[in-house]
């Protein structure tokens, strides 16, 4: 970016600024939105409570003082930090050079950037509110205060050229899962008796979650590893990709080709073909673990819920089998049971 154009840029983010605090004019005195937002290892996901959620790639460029960025939308916004630094998020990510993937870093440390990403305005364009957080981790123990301290208090920040400040009134963390679990019992997916197992599968991560019939957890177990990431790797080496593109594949890439009729990018290559190879040790490497875990508890399980956004890969196998039951839509199952919990008065994230 040239001298003249970062001087002509920062002239309109300060017009945008004063205009974004003239729009949020008494919009303290109002009751707190509610919005949920998941934010995963594959995409940042949100609801608001109509329609249906939104998601924004978990990708991301960090643009060079000098570079210009491509074009922004809703869906790959574009942050600008008061310091100076900028990030562009989604699917316009991959037109530049490199990118940063959520899933091989911490999410946690990127809680702040996350929840710039997916902070919309309010009807009206009013970009200057209060807000309460309700926050989900797959540990709330080791994270839940580094999440409270990064997201309580003012933040202001620049989103698709418009200037916001967002005053973080109070953060509330819970366990990651719960969500999907809330959802699943509006959805009469959760028998009154007996226990359930909260099977989530993501990105990076999968955990789970022992819960009784009043809804309380009682036993968890959280993998660090072996999410679709883990899958997307073992398929990255395969040499019926390799042998074409003359090197290993991108996971990340792969990761997305699980979404679209598992081919990578638009090379014309894919693994549908195969891709059972891979998957079925995958697959039963999670439920083996699953059962040892909770081998004392299984007499008195009545419920496998399958949820992520891992789990559409494996749904087809657990068709007819009335111990196991999967969310429709299990990519948003957690964003929407979050939304139930809010009440009337929160926005709801989750650090997945």
């Amino acid at each position: 970016m040239t001298t003249t154009t970062a001087s002509r840029s920062r002239s309109a983010a300060g017009a945008s600024r004063s205009s974004a605090k003239a729009r949020g004019t008494g919009a303290t005195a109002l009751v707190a939105p509610v919005l949920a937002l998941d934010a995963g290892n594959y995409d940042l996901k949100f609801f608001a409570g109509s329609g249906h959620p939104k998601a924004i790639r978990s990708v991301r460029y960090q643009l060079p003082q000098g570079r210009d960025a491509v074009s922004f939308s809703e869906a790959s916004p574009l942050i600008e930090l008061p310091d100076g630094r900028r990030y562009h998020f989604g699917s316009q990510a991959y037109k530049y050079r490199r990118q940063q993937q959520t899933v091989i870093e911490n999410k946690v440390e990127l809680a702040k950037l996350h929840l710039y990403a997916c902070l919309e305005p309010l009807p009206g364009d009013v970009a200057d509110y209060n807000l309460n957080l309700h926050v989900s981790t797959p540990d709330p123990a080791r994270n839940g205060e580094d999440i409270r301290t990064q997201l309580l208090g003012v933040h202001e920040f620049i989103r698709n050229d418009i200037a916001f400040r967002v005053n973080v009134e109070a953060v509330e963390v819970g366990r990651e899962g719960m969500g999907a679990y809330n959802y699943a019992k509006t959805q009469g997916l959760i028998p009154a008796q007996g226990y359930t197992i909260v099977v989530d599968i993501g990105g990076g991560t999968w955990l789970t979650r022992l819960v009784d019939a009043d809804s309380e957890v009682i036993d968890e177990n959280i993998m660090d590893r072996g999410g679709t990431y883990e899958l997307a790797a073992a398929i990255s080496f395969d040499h019926r990709l390799t042998d074409h593109l003359g090197s290993s594949a991108d996971p990340c890439i792969v990761m997305d080709g699980f979404r679209i009729d598992h081919a990578y990018a638009d090379t014309g290559l894919g693994w549908g073909e195969w891709l059972d190879e891979y998957l079925d040790p995958w697959f039963k490497g999670i439920f083996q673990t699953v059962k040892a875990q909770y081998t004392p508890y299984m007499p008195r399980v009545t419920r496998f819920l399958v949820t992520g956004g891992g789990s559409h890969l494996i749904a087809d196998r657990l068709q007819g089998h009335e111990l196991f039951a999967v969310i429709g839509d299990p990519q948003f199952a957690n964003v929407r049971g979050l939304f139930l919990m809010t009440g009337d008065t929160q926005l709801c994230m989750t650090t997945k």
